[in-house]
C-alpha cells in the first residue's frame, strides 16, 4: 500500500502504523522515499543508540525499566469520545543519520529513535520505532500517532453505519467496488455532518441582498431555496468544492451505454479531501 501511495505521488509526509510482523524492510523503504514514520513494534524489539546520543541499549521494555519520573510526559493524543485522550509519554533519540545514505538523491539530518506510550489508568505500555527530520520534538511523534486511533474510529464507524465489511464478494473488483462506494458514503455524511455544525450565522436585516446570496452550499442550484432571488448569483462557498473521480473508463460488464465513459464524480466541502489510488 505504501510503495502504491509513494508511486501514485500521493502527498504524504508520515505513516503510522500497529504493530507489525517485523517492520525492518518497511523503515527502509520509508527511507530511501524520505518519508518520517512511527511504527508499532513489540516489546522484544531491540533499540540501540550511538554517536554523541545518550547511551540506550536493550529491548523496548527493558530500557523502559530503568526511566525515571522526569523521563515522562503527559501529552493528549488528540480528542476522545470522553475529551483528550491523554498518555505518558517517553522519547529517546538514538542516533542521526544522513538522508544520502539511503537515497543519494537526498540531503539532510534524519534522527532514529524510540517512543514509548504508557497508559494513565493501567500503565500498559506500547512501544514505537521512529523515523523524522532532526529537530523533531515528541509533540509531533504524538500527533502522528495519535492519527491512527482517528483512522480506526473511521473504520469501525463505517462498519457499524455503512456496511464496510457486509459484502460476500469473490473478486477483487467486486471488494474494492463495494469498499470505495462506502467509503465515498462516508465521505459525503462526513461533509454534510461538518456543515451541519457550523456555527449559527449571525441573524441580517430582512431583506438583505447578502443573506439571499449565502444560500447553504449543499443546496444544489437545481434546487435552490424558496427565497433565492431572481437573476444570476454566486454562491461564494461553492467556488471551494472539489470534484472528485470515483471511476473512469467503461465498466467491464461489456454495456457500451453513453454514460459509462463519463467519469463520475462527487463534490466535496472545502474541509475535505480524497485520493484513490488507481491501478
Amino acid at each position: 500500500m505504501i510503495e502504491r501511495a509513494i508511486t501514485a505521488d500521493v502527498p504524504f509526509a508520515w505513516v503510522a502504523a500497529d504493530t507489525v510482523y517485523g517492520v525492518g524492510d518497511i523503515e527502509m523503504g520509508l527511507r530511501r522515499a524520505g518519508k518520517g514514520y512511527v511504527l508499532g513494534v513489540a516489546s522484544s524489539h531491540h533499540f540501540g543508540s550511538w554517536g554523541d546520543k545518550p547511551p540506550v541499549a536493550g529491548t523496548a521494555e527493558e530500557i523502559t525499566k530503568v526511566l525515571c519520573a522526569s523521563d515522562w510526559k503527559r501529552l493528549s493524543a488528540g480528542e476522545g469520545t470522553k475529551g483528550p485522550r491523554l498518555h505518558d509519554w517517553a522519547y529517546f533519540e538514538l542516533a542521526d543519520m544522513d538522508a544520502g545514505e539511503y537515497d543519494e538523491t537526498r540531503s539532510g539530518l534524519w534522527t532514529r529513535g524510540l517512543l514509548i506510550r504508557r497508559n494513565i489508568a493501567d500503565s500498559d505500555l506500547a512501544f514505537f520505532t521512529t523515523w523524522a527530520p532532526a529537530g523533531t520534538n515528541i509533540e509531533i511523534l504524538v500527533k502522528v500517532e495519535a492519527h491512527r486511533w482517528t483512522i480506526e474510529d473511521s473504520f469501525e464507524t463505517a462498519k457499524n453505519e455503512l456496511g464496510l465489511d457486509h459484502n460476500e464478494t469473490r473478486s477483487w473488483h467486486g471488494w474494492h467496488r463495494h469498499v470505495a462506494l462506502v467509503m465515498l458514503a462516508f465521505a459525503m455524511t462526513a461533509a454534510i455532518r461538518h456543515h451541519a455544525n457550523l456555527p449559527t450565522p449571525q441573524k441580517r436585516k430582512h431583506g438583505s441582498r447578502d443573506s439571499f446570496n449565502r444560500a447553504d452550499s449543499l443546496v444544489s442550484s437545481r434546487n435552490p431555496p424558496h427565497r433565492q432571488p431572481t437573476g444570476p448569483t454566486t454562491d461564494r462557498a461553492r467556488q471551494h468544492h472539489r470534484m472528485v473521480s470515483v471511476a473512469k473508463g467503461p465498466s467491464s460488464c461489456g454495456s457500451k451505454g453513453p454514460s459509462q465513459d463519463e467519469a463520475a464524480s462527487v463534490m466535496l466541502g472545502e474541509d475535505l479531501q480524497a485520493v484513490f489510488l488507481d491501478d
